[in-house]
């Protein structure tokens, strides 16, 4: 069984920063790969970025990448995910997601476990 809760939502300028973490409660937090989704209001749950369980492997979604940092610290049982340049289209409630303990990177709504609850992230322009 894996929990998550995940913080540091709020609300940021186009051109800001923010960073979420994701803490898991978990038996053996290096045996899974995480991620995060997130779900702008009227629109799909869509994949941001997951790690694998080492932090070796990354992916991210095309609209994301170079300017969000997924990372994990497996002593802390923590997941971030820092968002740099961000824009009006970034809002959206973000969601932590745990594989179900492959520790392979995954892309698909398919691919989660489970889920946090969520955070909003809101990005004026």
């Amino acid at each position: 069984q894996v929990q998550l809760v995940e913080s540091g939502g709020g609300l940021a300028q186009a051109g800001g920063s923010l960073t979420l973490s994701c803490a898991a409660t978990v038996r053996r937090f290096s045996d899974y790969a995480f991620g995060w989704f997130r779900q702008a209001p009227g629109k799909e749950r869509e994949f941001v970025a997951a790690v694998s369980w080492n932090g070796a492997n990354r992916i991210y979604t095309n609209s994301v990448q170079g300017r969000f940092t997924i990372a994990r610290v497996n002593q802390n049982a923590v997941v971030y995910l820092e968002m740099r340049r961000l824009k009006p289209e970034d809002t959206a409630v973000y969601y932590c997601a745990a594989d179900a303990g492959s520790g392979v990177v995954f892309s698909t709504l398919d691919g989660v476990s489970y889920w946090g609850q969520g955070t909003q992230v809101t990005v004026s322009s």
